[in-house]
Formats: C-alpha cells, structure tokens, sequence
C-alpha cells in the first residue's frame, strides 16, 4: 500500500454487492414487505462499505465528491445493465475512470484505472476487465420492476432474467399465468 491506496483485485461479486447498495425491491414475499433503501447516502456509509470490502485502508479519509462518484458508478453501471447491447451505456458509466495498460508484478499487462477515486479504481478495473474478457454481460438485473437486484447470470445459456426463479421468477410467471387466463 502508499499513500493510504489499497492494492486489491475485486472480482464481480464485489462488483454485483455495489451495485446492490442501491436496494430498489418494492415486493411482499411470505407477507412480508420489503423497502428498498439506499446504502450510500453518506460519505461514512461509502467508507465503511469500501472498508468492509478491502477496498480503502480504515480510517482513509473520503469526501463528498468520493461519495458522488462512487453513486454516479454506480449509477451507470446500473443503467448499463438495463440494456446495453453495444456497450455505449458501461463505456459512459466508466468515462470519468481513466484507464491505461500498466505492467503487473509478473510484467504481465493489466488494465489499471488512474483516478485516485479511493476505492473505486478496482471496482472499474473489474468492470472494463470483465467487458472485455465477456464476464459482464453475466452480470445483469432482474427483470421484475419490482426488484431490480443484481445478480450473476449462472444459466447455461446466459439467458437468466431474474434473480431468484423463487421468487421474482415465480411471481413473474405466476402474473402472467393469471393475466392469460382472467378471461
């Protein structure tokens, strides 16, 4: 570590747990409603989130225009997961990360991100890794409006849509079952 940077690589689990800090599930499951919530409100939650992932140094000192980019990645990413079928949504999200090839420690090329943004270089890193390997376009959210959570695609095929079959997928399905037989 220098200057209170954390060297870390973050996989999309990680990736899939920040995008998760928005919570926008609005449904009742077993009688029980959920409320959605926002985990990154302050300047501490965003803290105490990248500290409790290994991604900033305890203590490391964030402010308010940390916490505006780590929403606005957040954010983008998002919204790149909603459609983004030539990857102009995912290279907006990361426009404000510069990337750049630098050596590893092996001397291997790697994708590194430059914007001293502490903590989310790595989640960037993951991302632009990701697209270009073909990992991201596992990553998606589900399907049903009143979820939105992010989950990785485990399915064969790829073709997931939600992400609990459960849950979302069987009231989904459920609906629409009801919605074909009404008459």
């Amino acid at each position: 570590m220098n200057d209170g940077i954390v060297d870390v690589t973050v996989d999309l689990v990680v990736v899939e747990q920040f995008l998760n800090t928005l919570d926008e599930r609005t449904f009742s499951w077993h009688g029980e409603r959920h409320t959605g919530h926002d985990g990154l409100t302050s300047v501490q939650a965003l803290s105490g989130w990248l500290e409790a992932h290994g991604l900033v140094t305890a203590g490391q000192e964030l402010g308010p225009a940390d916490l505006t980019a780590a929403v606005a990645l957040r954010d983008g990413l998002r919204a790149a997961l909603i459609d983004d079928g030539d990857g102009a949504k995912t290279a907006q999200a990361l426009a404000a990360f510069p990337l750049r090839l630098e050596p590893d420690s092996s001397g291997r090329l790697r994708l590194a991100a430059t914007s001293g943004t502490a903590g989310l270089d790595a989640i960037v890193e993951t991302v632009a890794s990701n697209v270009a390997g073909g990992g991201w376009s596992r990553l998606k959210l589900c399907s049903s409006t009143d979820c939105r959570w992010a989950f990785y695609d485990t399915s064969r095929n790829g073709g997931g849509r939600w992400c609990s079959m459960e849950a979302c997928g069987n009231r989904n399905k459920t609906r629409a079952y009801r919605r074909r037989h009404a008459d």
